[in-house]
C-alpha cells in the first residue's frame, strides 16, 4: 500500500479522530525574500495535526508566481510544487512575505489575490503579507495585521490602514499573521475550529508551543515586562513619546502631561533605564526612521518629517550616529 507523503508515520502522542471528510488543502505563495520562520510555522502544525491522528486531515503546497525557487530572506531556496493556480474550491491560499514587503508582490501576484478572492477563497497573509493584500485592496474595513516591525511604515503607506497590534486577526474569509509564532498561533485556532480543541491541544504540545488560546494577544511585551518597571509615570512617559514620534513633545510638554518636575522625570529616566528622557526619545523615533526606511518607498526628507525631524541634516547625522551610516546608505539607487 502506498503511503500517504502528508502523514508521516506515527510516534508516540497520537489521538483518536473521528473524521472521513476530506482533506482541507493549505497553498502558500511565497514573494522574493520571504520569511522562512512564519511559513514552516505554519506548516509544522498542519503536518502534526496529520501525524497525531495517523489521518489526511491536511495538505500544504508551496507556490511562487513562475514555479521557479524563491530566494528566502535567510539566503536559503525553496523550491516550489507550482506556479501560481486557480485555487481548488474549499482550500486556502496565504501570501507570505518578509523584508521590503512594498516590492515584494509584482502585478501578477496582485490580480491572482483578487481573482481568487471574487471566486470566494478564503485568502490570508502570513508576517508582511498584508502589504500584498492591501496593495490588492483587499483589506479595507476588516481587522488585520502583520508584523509590529513592519507597522509603521505599512501606515505610513497605506493611512487609511490601521493594523491590529494583535498576533493575529481571523474574519470571516480573511486571516492574517504577524510572523513567527503568531503563524503557529493561527494554524492551531484554523485546527481547532475544523476539528476540536483536543486536537489543537496536542499540536501545541508536540510543537512545544505555550499558545495563547482562541483570543490572539499582542504582538509585543508592554512597556512594563520590557524594561522590567511597572512605575506608571514611567511607563505614562514612554506610551506618550510613542504616541508622538511624528510631533515630539518638549521635556516641558511631557513633564506637563504626567504632571511632574523635568528634575523628577530626569531621574525617573535615570533609574530604570540610565538614559536622559531626550535620548530614549530620540532613540525611539531613529528607530522608527529605520523602519521606515527599509519598509517603505518614502524619501529620505520625508522619513525624516514621519519621524519628528524638522532638519534633514540633523536627522542624517543623528541617523548616522546610531546606526553607523547615514540614511541615503540604505536608499538604493538614491543620491
Amino acid at each position: 500500500m502506498q503511503e500517504d507523503p502528508f502523514v508521516p508515520k506515527a510516534g508516540s502522542a497520537s489521538l483518536a479522530l473521528e473524521f472521513d471528510g476530506p482533506a482541507l488543502d493549505f497553498y502558500f505563495l511565497l514573494l522574493p525574500k520571504a520569511t522562512m520562520l512564519p511559513v514552516a510555522a505554519a506548516i509544522e502544525p498542519l503536518r502534526i495535526a496529520n501525524q497525531v491522528t495517523n489521518r489526511c486531515l491536511f495538505r500544504w503546497y508551496i507556490m511562487t508566481e513562475d514555479g521557479q525557487p524563491i530566494t528566502c530572506s535567510n539566503g536559503m531556496k525553496v523550491t516550489p510544487d507550482l506556479p501560481l493556480s486557480t485555487l481548488p474550491n474549499e482550500s486556502l491560499g496565504f501570501v507570505c512575505a518578509g523584508v521590503e514587503p512594498h516590492e515584494a508582490a509584482s502585478e501578477a501576484t496582485l490580480n491572482w489575490l483578487r481573482r481568487e478572492t471574487r471566486y470566494g477563497r478564503r485568502i490570508g497573509g502570513i508576517c508582511t503579507g498584508a502589504f500584498a493584500l492591501a496593495q490588492a485592496g483587499l483589506l479595507r474595513d476588516k481587522p488585520f495585521t502583520l508584523h509590529w516591525e513592519n507597522q509603521p511604515g505599512f501606515i505610513e503607506t497605506f493611512p487609511d490602514l490601521i493594523p491590529s497590534p494583535n498576533s493575529f486577526e481571523i474574519n470571516d474569509k480573511l486571516m492574517t499573521c504577524g510572523g513567527g509564532n503568531a503563524a503557529t498561533d493561527l494554524m492551531l485556532n484554523l485546527i481547532e475550529s475544523r476539528h476540536g480543541k483536543q486536537l489543537a491541544i496536542i499540536v501545541a504540545d508536540m510543537c512545544l508551543h505555550a499558545r495563547s488560546g482562541s483570543v490572539a494577544k499582542p504582538q509585543k511585551s508592554n512597556y512594563a515586562v520590557a524594561i522590567g518597571s511597572r512605575n506608571q509615570r514611567l511607563l505614562t512617559a514612554l506610551q506618550l513619546m510613542q504616541e508622538t514620534i511624528e510631533e515630539p513633545l518638549s521635556i516641558s510638554e511631557l513633564c506637563e502631561r504626567l504632571e511632574i518636575s523635568r528634575r523628577q522625570l530626569e531621574r525617573l529616566f535615570a533609574r530604570h533605564l540610565d538614559q536622559s528622557p531626550m535620548h530614549v526619545y530620540s532613540d525611539m523615533r531613529l528607530t522608527h526612521a529605520f523602519g521606515l526606511m527599509n519598509e517603505t518607498s518614502l524619501s529620505v526628507a520625508e522619513i525624516a518629517v514621519a519621524s519628528g525631524f524638522n532638519n534633514a541634516t540633523h536627522f542624517s547625522r543623528q541617523f548616522k550616529r546610531k546606526f553607523g551610516a547615514s540614511p541615503h546608505f540604505f536608499r538604493k539607487g538614491w543620491a
